[in-house]
């Protein structure tokens, strides 16, 4: 789909012009590095997007030695892209012993993907008409992308800045690879007999689990779009995205709000999405340079934001503020910034056993199953147990 977006739906929710932090200039682009991603300037192939507004560029490789593409507005942060290019590598990340999500079934889908010259548009602003263009591709606005420890991402404030990027990548990635079942878009699909199960699971759901408007659900049937929204919202819940809000999953369309409602309202979206994609975040997510205090990854009902971040398994401190890292029961990698950075264990220090490796990586074994798992710490200084705080 070109312009898939349930934020439509909900447009009197937005706000105009809202202020975002901004590291970009309207200087001409350099090709570097951040974060591992390359971003380039806008490719010659690509000059109707750069009069467009759009100044930046990555390709991500797909394995048949093509990209895909992201074309990136002046608005968007280094650290917005870095996530967005994350979420698109967990998405074609392989995950072992599943049926649609071995490393054979990801390489097909990243070369559709590819091979149907997949764009992704990071945009300016929010989603309102004069914000948008004509170009192809798959829209993600600025507004929409939360990175972690990032204002909006703490706060989770749905009405402003929800984080639309798993949705509307997930988008690219079923519409230009994975593949629709009976879409009229006439591009190469990956997987076939995916998208034929995946149909029949939604159809199953809806008027069940999953409930649209009248009037939208009509629009999406006649566009052949109700499996990708249908999957945009089994994907929000599962990686909880929707469990801060008030309400059920995405805007109440969708009676699961947390992995956990799954077993009993939709088990079968659970094990299907579990069959293609990994269980936990499998990208290294960057904190963002103005997070302080600790950034919990275990799930605290207090804490809106660790619905989400509960599924993260590797983080990277950026910046050099103090910053501290709670785990959680997943075995971690955890890197620190130019800060003192403390990890925290949820018990005493006799539980734990810690390694040192010749490279100066440090390795904290929680030896209670289903606690604080395994976890592999670089540039932290400190262990806070629950009974005493270790100086590595």
């Amino acid at each position: 789909m070109k312009t898939i977006t349930t934020t439509l739906l909900f447009a009197a929710m937005l706000t105009a012009g809202c202020t975002s932090t901004d590291n970009t200039s309207k200087t001409k682009i350099e090709p570097h590095v951040v974060h591992g991603v390359n971003i380039e300037p806008v490719p010659a192939q690509f000059s109707d997007y750069s009069r467009a507004g759009y100044d930046r560029y990555v390709g991500v490789k797909a394995p048949n030695g093509k990209s895909i593409h992201i074309l990136i507005m002046d608005r968007l942060t280094e650290h917005q892209i870095v996530k967005a290019v994350n979420v698109l590598k967990h998405y074609l990340e392989p995950v072992s012993g599943t049926e649609f999500g071995r490393a054979d079934q990801k390489a097909k889908i990243a070369n559709t993907m590819a091979n149907n010259h997949a764009v992704l548009k990071l945009m300016n602003y929010h989603d309102a008409p004069k914000y948008n263009d004509d170009l192809d591709g798959q829209p993600l606005f600025e507004e929409e992308i939360q990175v972690e420890g990032g204002k909006w991402y703490v706060n989770q404030d749905y009405n402003e800045h929800r984080d639309a990027s798993y949705e509307e990548i997930l988008h690219l990635v079923h519409d230009y690879g994975i593949g629709v079942h009976n879409s009229p878009e006439g591009n190469e699909i990956a997987l076939p007999n995916f998208a034929k199960r995946f149909n029949t699971i939604q159809q199953n759901s809806l008027h069940s689990a999953y409930n649209p408007p009248a009037d939208i659900l009509k629009e999406w049937q006649d566009e052949v779009s109700v499996d990708q929204e249908y999957f945009a919202a089994v994907i929000d819940s599962y990686y909880g995205l929707w469990g801060a809000f008030q309400g059920e999953g995405m805007w109440g369309m969708y009676k699961v709000k947390t992995r956990q409602d799954f077993d009993t309202l939709d088990p079968n979206a659970k094990a299907i999405t579990e069959q293609i994609f990994a269980k936990t975040l499998t990208y290294d997510a960057y904190i963002d340079d103005s997070f302080t205090g600790t950034f919990k990854m275990r799930f605290d009902a207090k804490v809106t934001y660790t619905h989400h971040s509960q599924y993260l398994t590797k983080l990277t401190l950026s910046g050099s503020h103090d910053s501290d890292v709670q785990l959680n029961q997943y075995d971690n990698i955890i890197k620190g910034n130019s800060g003192e950075n403390t990890v925290v264990a949820s018990g005493a220090r006799a539980d734990y056993t810690i390694e040192r490796d010749s490279g100066g990586q440090v390795r904290l074994t929680d030896t209670i199953s289903d606690r604080d798992g395994t976890n592999t710490l670089s540039n932290i200084e400190k262990i806070q147990f629950t009974d005493q705080t270790v100086t590595l």
